[in-house]
């Protein structure tokens, strides 16, 4: 064991934070009574080349704990122990024997805690077994990595912020992206995978990118196994957090310590290159360390009371409205500076243009529970300077009970509407009366949003958590037996259907009606009012064998096979031509709610029943129709936008629409019909068909048509 001179260091910044001389090193600890640093010199060493232990009256300034240990550098691989007293009844639970990651470290090595746990490791439960406990010798537990965010060539990239009324987001997973067949790139599932895709996306039209978790998560956390197989699942979406400032390194092909930052920073350079930014999903409402039979890794051991909200008259025990074991304590003012530190050290240093908060109602409860009117936390995001062009977007509801849609604190965030997956979803399978909440979601959630923007909804038909689109329209009931849960877990209420045949079929008309309501949603997805976000893979028809819970599928499962991207070519072209017609048209993305007819110089949208009259909305029932007015939507050239006609037959039975007459210097011209099977299904601005009819259509079953006045 080497001896190492070091110096009291400085108690901020908290992490480990390389100079020309050597690595300052601080964390905070409130209630512990001893800090141990040790530092390994290789990634698969259990044994360090050296231990410091912290002295109080030196290397402690108010809660934080600190040293400057000269002579090394970035890469140096560190962990560390913290004592104090271990009284779960009163919140703590502190064990020197456990190493720990720095909550601030900036890389982890890949290596699993749960796959190396030996089979006799439990948690230590009162005083008496606390003696029990693994010892740093009898596993190998993961590092923290230093690491210098200065050895990176941004050549002047800074974050797009593409405002969202003018983005198209979608939603993938890093690894799942590459990781499958047919993918045709070097180093599958990898950052450096998805680098080699980035053509695909920006040819698919996309404006940003919204990534499944990539803050470090271990998969291995899962135990159950595939009933089918007997392999063990593994946490393939990642909402299990262990280390917040570390991009996950197994997704990296550069294995070397910290090789993953570069890499995933090259990857947004990158996506910026190709003009698309980067979203990042992020779980600040729970960790990995589970409830109180989980594993210290991190806050457990610095600080379990201030960290987590624990059972008020039973301390012992964790709150649980993340559904996964703990909820953060975050509105805690020690969790709101880690969790704003964490935001703007990926703004800063990676360039991230926004964050999707997973279950963010959490965000909005106190210690004890209660939901707050005006959360620090939420207005602290809000208005933080460093974050103030950054994307902020809510899932507005937790695992507890909560659900803010519309409602989530402050006008800085966008919300998930899964109000609009749900009425578009019923609407488009034929569901009798529902024609109202469509037209509420198609012109925008007014309901839910009216004293706000209609870009703060994120619409989508679709999402990582459910059906993909192509079972949606393949399945009527999930698939999930190979979960390991016996098909208890994900979601009943998937409003699917399977249009005649559960699953795959070579059935050809069954498959020309799958293929046209995927061209439904993904259309009226489009023109909706918000920000539009596509499942990745929707638009080739990407299917998980009906399984609506893919968390656990590290595999073919969740996995894109991009020789089905070849196989439906026709769907893809689809997409994209939406996408183009929602960006050229800014009527269809209006940063305004609808007047009606309280509109000045003439409404701004009108709806009509098939014969063209006005529609009674306790009548209306598997149709849609409306004219949208392009007069007062500037598109990009400063011009106003073209008027539209659009109509919706969900029935079963072709309708004849009166359309509504236009001035005598315009006529109606065909922009798309999705009852075409053919490239023609959607047509842009310089292909559209002039109507021979200029006062009548017949809208096939299952269909929707887009008419523009010129």
């Amino acid at each position: 064991m080497e001896t190492i001179q070091t110096m009291p260091g400085k108690p901020f910044p908290l992490g480990a934070t390389p100079g020309p001389d050597g690595v300052n090193f601080s964390v905070f600890s409130r209630n512990g009574t001893k800090v141990i640093l040790s530092l390994y010199r290789n990634s698969e060493d259990n044994d360090p080349y050296a231990v410091i232990d912290f002295d109080p009256k030196l290397n402690r300034t108010g809660d934080i704990w600190h040293v400057f240990v000269p002579g090394i550098r970035a890469g140096a691989l560190y962990t560390y122990q913290v004592d104090g007293p271990f009284e779960p009844s009163e919140g703590h639970r502190f064990n020197v024997k456990q190493l720990l990651f720095d909550p601030y470290a900036k890389a982890i090595t890949p290596v699993s805690v749960f796959h190396n746990l030996p089979p006799t490791y439990r948690t230590p439960v009162d005083k008496t077994d606390i003696e029990l406990a693994e010892s740093r010798h009898l596993y190998q537990f993961p590092k923290s990595v230093v690491v210098d965010d200065r050895d990176f060539d941004w050549g002047g990239d800074k974050p797009l912020n593409v405002p969202l009324d003018k983005a198209v987001i979608y939603e993938v997973h890093a690894k799942g992206f590459t990781a499958g067949k047919n993918s045709g790139v070097n180093n599958p599932g990898t950052y450096d995978g998805f680098i080699q895709k980035i053509p695909y996306l920006k040819h698919l039209g996309i404006t940003s990118v919204e990534l499944l978790p990539v803050f470090e998560f271990d998969e291995y956390e899962n135990t159950n196994e595939n009933p089918r197989t007997g392999e063990r699942m593994k946490n393939y979406w990642g909402y299990s957090t262990i280390a917040f400032f570390a991009p996950k390194a197994s997704y990296s092909s550069d294995k070397t310590p910290g090789g993953c930052v570069r890499e995933f920073k090259r990857l947004v350079k990158e996506l910026h290159s190709a003009g698309i930014e980067l979203i990042l999903d992020v779980v600040f409402n729970h960790t990995a360390e589970g409830n109180e039979h989980g594993i210290a890794l991190n806050f457990r051991g610095f600080d379990n009371s201030i960290y987590y909200d624990l059972v008020p008259s039973h301390k012992e025990y964790y709150m649980n409205y993340s559904g996964c074991g703990n909820t953060v304590n975050t509105n805690h003012p020690v969790t709101i500076q880690f969790i704003l530190d964490c935001l703007r050290y990926w703004v800063t240093e990676y360039h991230i243009d926004g964050f999707r908060f997973d279950l963010a109602s959490i965000l909005n409860r106190k210690g004890d529970g209660s939901l707050l009117k005006i959360s620090p936390l939420v207005e602290a995001i809000a208005e933080d300077p460093l974050l103030h062009n950054t994307k902020m977007i809510a899932e507005p509801w937790d695992a507890g009970g909560a659900y803010q849609l519309g409602e989530f604190p402050g006008t800085r965030w966008a919300e998930w509407n899964d109000r609009f997956r749900d009425d578009i979803r019923k609407f488009w399978r034929g569901d009798e009366h529902v024609s109202t909440g469509a037209a509420t979601r198609i012109s925008g959630s007014s309901d839910l949003f009216g004293f706000r923007k209609p870009w703060v909804g994120i619409n989508y038909v679709t999402c990582h958590d459910g059906f993909t689109m192509n079972d949606l329209v393949s399945y009527n009931a999930k698939h999930n037996e190979e979960n390991g849960e016996e098909n208890r877990d994900g979601t009943d209420s998937n409003w699917s259907y399977n249009h005649g045949y559960e699953g795959p079929t070579k059935n050809p008309s069954i498959e020309r009606m799958r293929n046209k309501q995927m061209r439904n949603y993904i259309l009226t997805l489009m023109i909706s009012q918000g920000t539009p976000m596509l499942l990745g893979g929707d638009e080739f028809r990407r299917g998980q064998q009906g399984n609506n819970n893919a968390y656990c599928q590290d595999n073919d499962i969740s996995w894109f096979d991009w020789g089905i991207c070849s196989l439906n070519e026709k769907l893809v072209n689809f997409t994209k031509r939406a996408i183009e017609l929602r960006k050229r048209h800014s009527v269809f993305r209006r940063r305004e709610f609808f007047l009606g007819s309280k509109a000045e110089s003439g409404p701004d949208i009108q709806w009509y029943n098939p014969d063209g009259s006005n529609p009674d909305w306790n009548e209306l029932s598997r149709f849609l129709a409306f004219t949208l007015s392009g007069r007062d939507s500037l598109n990009d050239d400063g011009n106003p936008d073209s008027d539209f006609y659009i109509a919706a037959n969900t029935d079963r039975s072709d309708i004849l629409v009166t359309l509504p007459t236009l001035p005598q210097d315009k006529l109606w011209y065909r922009v798309a019909d999705t009852s075409i099977d053919a490239d023609d299904a959607l047509v842009l601005d310089d292909q559209i068909e002039q109507l021979r009819a200029q006062g009548r259509y017949v809208i096939p079953a299952s269909s929707l048509i887009i008419l523009m006045a010129k």
